[in-house]
């Protein structure tokens, strides 16, 4: 297999956590790609006709992309249980709830970079951050108990998540009034799969 990917989208750190978490990096053969939404000229476009990443070619079929889809291949291929069915729906509400954080802190990068700077809107960044700050005031109230629970796919999903926000957000204390999420990422970004894929500025 091969997993087109860049260190800095938390959408590919989801997908190289579950790689070392399911024990299955040594089966992938990794190759950077870059792009924006306006230049996806070395992005993966054969393998994934919306240019994005992440996207993984595999030897039994058409390459697959979204890295929900590729995490839950990935699960399967495994048989690791990261999508448990006792708590199947809430551990994809959680995951889905990740990847709208990361969805929305990866457009206010795009803002900043992509748009002229007469173009670019404060109040569209901050209503970004909007939702992503009521994503997180809604896993703090209602999700904890879940975090705590086994590793499944959505503790994967939101590490990535809260990993994203200090590395590319980190002046808008996502910490804040958040005690038990804060304590809860502290520990879980200790796991050797968290340390092997912190992201790399470019």
């Amino acid at each position: 297999m091969q997993l087109y990917y860049a260190s800095a989208s938390p959408f590919a750190r989801k997908v190289m956590v579950t790689l070392h978490e399911t024990g299955q990096l040594d089966d992938v053969e990794l190759l950077t790609a870059t792009g924006t939404p306006l230049d996806a000229t070395d992005m993966p476009t054969a393998h994934n006709p919306l240019g994005k990443l992440p996207a993984l070619t595999r030897p039994d079929g058409p390459a697959i992309y979204d890295s929900r889809v590729i995490c839950r291949y990935l699960d399967a291929r495994a048989d690791s249980g990261l999508y448990p069915d006792r708590t199947l729906w809430e551990t994809l509400t959680l995951e889905a709830t990740a990847d709208g954080i990361m969805d929305a802190a990866v457009l206010m990068v795009y803002e900043g970079r992509c748009r002229p700077e007469n173009l670019q809107s404060a109040d569209w960044v901050n209503g970004q951050w909007d939702k992503i700050s009521r994503a997180l005031d809604a896993i703090t109230t209602r999700w904890m108990s879940h975090l705590a629970g086994p590793l499944d796919m959505s503790h994967i999903a939101i590490g990535s998540a809260l990993g994203y926000l200090d590395f590319r957000h980190d002046d808008r204390n996502w910490r804040k009034g958040r005690d038990a999420l804060d304590d809860w990422f502290a520990s879980f970004a200790e796991r050797p799969a968290m340390k092997a894929t912190r992201p790399v500025a470019v």
